[in-house]
């Protein structure tokens, strides 16, 4: 796949550990490159069942595969303070050379309300994840260079210190948007960009504000990561891939904004509205191979360097088979 990456989005919310991490290398072994897993500390919805802690899972899949991998998100506030987040990252990075990137989000209240702390607005969320962001990098540029760091501003404070364990290059800093403002002040501060999803129209004025924001500051948009997470319905017969996709991951199907729900029982209970044609234009529902492909083509020409699949059904080793044999090897850039 000359100037595309096709790797797989491991849903730790659906799955046990064990069995995510065997179905990252059993993708690796059929085609897929790279693998993406979210940081939850619940599922979506009560029947999903699963949230394990993503850095365990990540260190695994480490072992078991090959490729890049990294964490599509993490949120470096409420659980966390950014400083832990910097810490899990560069050990792994020191861990697996060249391998490892760092995604990051401004969160959602399903996994952050967890630690009782004030929920805040959008605006709110969003300076805070970039003061993380700060942080992270201001402890990635002085570790490396054996230096201490510290840090006070308007939501965390730092401490003179670095990170004692690093690797000689930090790892890339990538943050999650799915908004323009966002994506411009992402294109300035962070090393790439990953986004979700959604109607070409909105996905290409994403990356549009990406790049003037990081042309902003004197930087090359065309060499900075710009990453997608896809999720997808396959399944043998198109009736079965729309049960797949109203059972298992409703979530997708929900026209509203989410980051203020806090339990997966909410969800459950909204979830019983969602319909197979709630997905249309947001997740795609289909039996034919070739409709994914051509639907995968076309973000690929959008300009996305990596492209992370998630199925959300759970016949995983059945669609990673057909897409192997039939999708990845045909999508191009």
């Amino acid at each position: 796949m000359p100037g595309i990456q096709i790797g797989y989005a491991a849903q730790l919310e659906q799955f046990h550990p064990s069995e995510a991490v065997a179905l990252a290398e059993y993708a690796e072994n059929h085609g897929f490159d790279g693998v993406m897993a979210a940081d939850h500390f619940q599922p979506w919805i009560p029947r999903q069942g699963q949230s394990a802690f993503v850095w365990n899972v990540l260190a695994a899949v480490g072992e078991r595969t090959r490729g890049d991998f990294g964490p599509g998100v993490t949120t470096p506030s409420y659980r966390w303070h950014p400083a832990m987040v910097a810490q899990a990252s560069a050990t792994l990075a020191a861990m697996y050379p060249g391998r490892h990137w760092l995604g990051i989000g401004s969160g959602e209240a399903l996994n952050e309300h967890i630690a009782g702390g004030y929920w805040p607005e959008a605006p709110e969320r969003i300076n805070r994840m970039f003061e993380a962001v700060e942080i992270i990098n201001k402890l990635f540029t002085a570790s490396v260079a054996g230096k201490d760091v510290k840090h006070s501003g308007s939501f965390f404070k730092l401490e003179s210190t670095r990170l004692w364990t690093m690797p000689e290059v930090a790892p890339p800093v990538l943050v999650a948007t799915a908004g323009p403002v966002t994506a411009k002040r992402a294109g300035r501060t962070v090393d790439g960009l990953i986004t979700v999803g959604a109607p070409m129209e909105k996905i290409a004025g994403l990356l549009a504000k990406f790049d003037d924001g990081a042309r902003e500051v004197g930087k090359d948009p065309s060499r900075m990561p710009k990453v997608l997470q896809l999720h997808l319905s396959w399944a043998p017969t198109d009736e079965e891939a729309g049960r797949n996709a109203v059972t298992e991951w409703p979530n997708g199907g929900m026209r509203f904004p989410k980051a203020d729900i806090r339990s997966p029982f909410e969800f459950e209970q909204m979830a019983r509205m969602v319909r197979v044609e709630d997905f249309e234009g947001r997740m795609l529902i289909s039996s034919d191979p070739d409709v994914h492909r051509a639907h995968i083509q076309r973000y690929a020409d959008l300009g996305f360097d990596r492209i992370y699949l998630h199925n959300v059904g759970r016949n995983q080793r059945e669609w990673i088979d057909v897409f192997a044999r039939e999708v990845l090897p045909k999508v191009r850039r």
